[in-house]
């Protein structure tokens, strides 16, 4: 029997806008969730697991306040976590495909409808993200990612083989042999929960390593997946220490895959790991990562100003600059410079910075003091440099958040510090080039950073639209054309970089979902031959 998935469509983003009840809601949700403490076990074969090893969960804009208490993986729960997958792995691979896709796609429901405050709070909470954040995230970008992915499974598997007259040939869409690694990333929670999910509506099981900072989300998430009905073993949830993770899930010899969010070290650290035991695993391991990115804006004298500066202000400072395709370093020509900067430090002037729960702040805080602390040498560079000058912010404010102010910094060197290394969070330096020279600058612009995630293009001569994307073809795996770098929706813009922004394997698409199959040819002979002779051996 043949079945069709539904038809998916992008989950319609709510507004939260005064007066709501899905505002009235929501703001009730994040009262319930700041007043608690909760405890989150590890889930291993869909058990609780504690192991008395605990690291809390703060508010990173009120750092005072503890959301919840985490048990931490140690060697001996990462080894269980293994061995509940690669057990649970025969009979949810045996499963039919739309039974498994059903699971996922009533998760979907569930966060649509009762599990949206509960996620979005606890995304805003732990993650420090605004409604509008969180809910282009932990709601809508999830139920995309579940909805749409069942559809491309069922698309991967229509794709069959030609069968001549005798013979039928066909593929099967087999998950991979053995355990995929999922590790994931703070500032998104549909990534969190996408690159475990992925896999396993395939029919993989899963080892999932979230991130410190994430955890109230995924704890969360985790619930989810278990009321929609996901087995036990299935996705077995072990926060853990990275170089502990590392050590007991990469070289294991039932490896099957990594999907992967984070920085590019240590990527690189698990794809040097996974060449140094080549030798000892059942499959080639299959590496699916996403390392973040060093993004631009890059205008031609031709660029709307207006529209050029809200990309500048949206694209760098949502979500304080956390988000891998922020906007963090900028090309605009001298001669409609004066306008844009004027444009932007305007708007600068009306954003309000604070705690998550007041609705009027678009900015709020970077996800820990070590965040805080790294950006906040990066503002102190800048302020001492001869090079360069703070046109806005500058400044860090950790008393009670790990707060920094939007900052934009002007530079005449286009290799300045700020304009090269990746800072993850709310600064955008810009260079101003002579409009004679834009050929030099997008030579700038493309050999600058070693990453190449997302890039945006401003112009309203369509020639220079033309000769900028050709220019820049290699620069950007997500490239906009007077729109900020930010801002991907799954199945529209399929998201993911090349060079050192990862494998660009474009989740939100059916190419991610190829790298988590193992196709298996086969081809049925009806009416099989009886005699080994071929017809040229035939007598002269």
């Amino acid at each position: 029997m043949s079945y069709q998935v539904p038809s998916p469509i992008n989950e319609p983003i709510r507004g939260y806008e005064p007066g709501s009840a899905h505002r009235e809601s929501l703001k009730k949700r994040l009262n319930t969730m700041a007043s608690e403490r909760v405890e989150i076990p590890m889930v291993v074969g869909g058990k609780e697991v504690r192991t008395g090893n605990r690291r809390t969960v703060s508010m990173p804009h009120a750092h005072r306040e503890i959301l919840a208490d985490f048990h931490l993986a140690g060697e001996e729960q990462l080894s269980a976590a293994v061995q509940s997958a690669l057990q649970a792995k025969p009979a949810w691979e045996a499963m039919a495909w739309q039974d498994r896709a059903a699971i996922f796609l009533k998760a979907a429901d569930l966060l649509a409808g009762p599990y949206r405050d509960i996620l979005n709070a606890a995304t805003m909470l732990g993650q420090s993200k605004n409604a509008y954040q969180a809910e282009i995230d932990s709601a809508c970008e999830l139920i995309d990612f579940l909805r749409f992915n069942a559809h491309f499974y069922q698309q991967l598997m229509e794709v069959q083989p030609l069968s001549p007259s005798g013979f039928w040939n066909r593929t099967e869409y087999r998950p991979l042999e053995g355990f995929v690694t999922a590790i994931t990333p703070f500032n998104f929670t549909a990534i969190a929960a996408n690159l475990p999910a992925t896999p396993a509506m395939l029919g993989n099981t899963v080892v999932w390593k979230p991130s410190d900072t994430q955890m109230l989300a995924a704890h969360y998430t985790m619930k989810l997946f278990k009321e929609a009905g996901l087995p036990d073993g299935v996705i077995n949830m072990v926060p853990a220490d990275g170089p502990l993770a590392g050590r007991v899930l990469i070289p294991h010899r039932d490896l099957a895959g990594v999907h992967f969010t984070g920085s590019t070290a240590t990527f690189q650290s698990i794809w040097k790991t996974v060449g140094e035991n080549i030798s000892n695993y059942r499959t080639y391991p299959r590496l699916v990562g996403e390392t973040g990115g060093k993004d631009f804006i890059f205008a031609h004298p031709s660029a709307d100003a207006e529209a050029l500066a809200v990309a500048m202000v949206r694209g760098a400072f949502e979500y304080q600059g956390q988000k891998c395709s922020a906007a963090s370093r900028a090309y605009v020509p001298r001669s409609m410079w004066p306008q844009v900067r004027d444009r932007v430090m305007a708007d600068l002037k009306t954003i309000s910075m604070g705690d998550v729960r007041d609705f009027r702040n678009l900015v709020n805080a970077v996800i820990d003091e070590r965040s805080f602390k790294k950006i906040s040498g990066y503002l102190d560079f800048a302020r001492s440099a001869s090079d360069a000058k703070v046109l806005a912010g500058g400044h860090a404010h950790g008393e009670t958040g790990w707060f920094i102010e939007p900052t934009v910094i002007e530079t005449t060197q286009p290799k300045f510090k700020t304009m090269v290394e990746e800072i993850f969070g709310p600064v955008l330096t810009v260079y101003v080039y002579d409009d004679a020279k834009l050929d030099e600058t997008l030579t700038l612009c493309d050999e600058t950073s070693p990453y190449a995630l997302t890039g945006a293009v401003f112009a309203q001569d369509r020639n220079a639209v033309a000769k900028m994307a050709s220019r820049l073809r290699h620069a950007a795996g997500n490239f906009y054309v007077n729109d900020k770098p930010t801002g991907a929706v799954v199945g529209q813009q399929p998201f993911g970089g090349a060079r050192a922004s990862g494998t660009n394997d474009k989740a939100g698409s059916a190419l991610n979902l190829s790298r988590w199959l193992s196709p298996r040819s086969i081809k049925e002979t009806f009416v099989p031959p009886k005699d080994y002779r071929y017809p040229f051996l035939g007598a002269q």
